[in-house]
């Protein structure tokens, strides 16, 4: 016989967490913080901000849990509603965005630049471009941002705009693929 448990329910977790009990926002972080964190990162594209959204999110749910009334809905919808409506404030305040200049736009270009002139130059009999060259554009672009250039996973999905959950994983495949093709 195993030792599992039902989970609690977030609407449970709710009342538990208006009375004071720490133990249950703990839960509620570890079962709703994950999906909570996908929304915000489709909202603000950035992970920094979706973390900063989440955090703001339960610092209000430990105060505000009073509020919650299951008869106007589920409590992960009262969770997704503050998540949403918090990431929106912040990309309406804008304080926290990045705004580049010319200068700067034309550098970060460059280095993109410096990855495609990289693949081209490798000589049409290497291998390495061989398997390059089977790899999807995307995924070909973000291997070679991050092994050419140097970005980081957070700046090649910023660059490629897709989720960093997305670009992690055309690395970690492509990279996989990669070296199957070259053995």
């Amino acid at each position: 016989m195993s030792d599992i448990r039902p989970a609690v329910s977030p609407e449970t977790l709710l009342v538990r967490i208006a009375e004071a009990d720490r133990a249950a926002l703990a839960a509620l972080f570890e079962s709703e913080a994950g999906r909570l964190l996908a929304i915000a990162r489709r909202i603000v594209r950035r992970s920094d901000l979706a973390e900063e959204v989440v955090q703001e999110t339960f610092v209000a749910v430990w105060q505000r849990s009073r509020q919650f009334d299951p008869a106007r809905g589920s409590a992960r919808g009262w969770l997704t509603t503050m998540v949403r409506n918090r990431a929106l404030n912040m990309l309406r305040d804008g304080g926290r965005l990045e705004f580049h200049d010319a200068t700067t736009l034309e550098a970060l270009s460059g280095r993109e630049q410096d990855a495609v002139s990289a693949f081209q130059m490798l000589a049409d009999s290497e291998g390495l471009k061989h398997c390059l060259g089977q790899l999807d554009e995307p995924k070909r672009r973000a291997v070679l941002l991050t092994y050419v250039v140097g970005m980081s996973n957070g700046e090649v999905a910023e660059r490629l705009a897709v989720p960093l959950g997305t670009a992690k994983s055309w690395i970690r495949r492509s990279i996989a693929t990669l070296q199957e093709c070259m053995r």
